[in-house]
């Protein structure tokens, strides 16, 4: 049988209008809310996730509507200076997005211990996992995900338990788009419609999408379209893979 996991990523109160459009697409190509949120607790600093409030208490209804979440950084902001082949990530991968790629372990271990004790208050879950921002992780990240208790983590290429001895589960290129810039929408567009090709064979197939493919009406069209190729797929919960 193969399978689907599809995610959305970015989700917290800055980004609330484009969370609701993902969630009723994903939700009507997949039959019932059966995909992952990655929750940002404080959106570059302008966007904290409070309890009590209206956001925080649709998070917790989605959660207890079967909606897995992960811990998705804290800030989503990429403030170190890199160098290497860190330096090429952060410049072509991302734009000041990948916060977890340049910090140390104690400060990495410290966002994850917090950003998890914040997701399972909010939505009264404990997190499925960690997936750090634009998938981009340091060395002290990766060794903090087991200690900060994660079962599981992704990044571009795979999907792995820290609690498993950092066993790996699946691997595969995400399905995933970009919307800050037109030659990367028309890259990402390319490479979508390649890899729904490349990846017919593959038994588990990854799908994440951003709350800014919802203001690219070419970027919603082919999520339309990848949803669809993969639609006699089974979606499947990442926890799954742990079983």
């Amino acid at each position: 049988m193969k399978h689907l996991l599809a995610s959305i990523h970015d989700v917290g109160p800055r980004f609330e209008h484009e969370v609701d459009l993902l969630h009723d697409r994903l939700t009507g190509h997949l039959g019932g809310p059966r995909f992952a949120m990655l929750v940002v607790p404080d959106h570059w600093g302008e966007a904290p996730l409070r309890a009590g409030t209206p956001f925080a208490t649709k998070l917790r209804g989605w959660a207890d509507s079967g909606i897995e979440m992960f811990v998705h950084g804290w800030f989503h902001r990429d403030t170190a200076t890199h160098s290497g082949v860190a330096a090429f990530k952060a410049k072509h991968m991302t734009a000041s997005e990948g916060e977890f790629l340049g910090l140390d372990h104690a400060t990495a271990l410290d966002r994850m211990r917090r950003g998890k004790a914040l997701v399972e208050d909010i939505t009264g879950h404990a997190p499925a996992g960690f997936i750090a921002p634009a998938w981009l992780y340091s060395s002290g990240a990766k060794a903090a995900l087991g200690e900060a208790g994660f079962a599981l983590a992704e990044d571009h290429a795979r999907v792995w338990s820290p609690a498993r001895d950092n066993a790996v589960l699946t691997r595969g290129p995400v399905i995933t788009w970009a919307s800050r810039s037109r030659p990367r929408q028309l890259s990402s567009l390319a490479a979508a419609a390649l890899l729904r090709r490349a990846l017919a064979p593959a038994r588990i197939v990854r799908v994440a999408v951003h709350p800014g493919d919802t203001t690219v009406p070419r970027l919603l069209d082919s999520i339309d379209t990848t949803f669809v190729a993969f639609r006699r797929r089974v979606p499947m919960r990442y926890a799954q893979l742990l079983a």
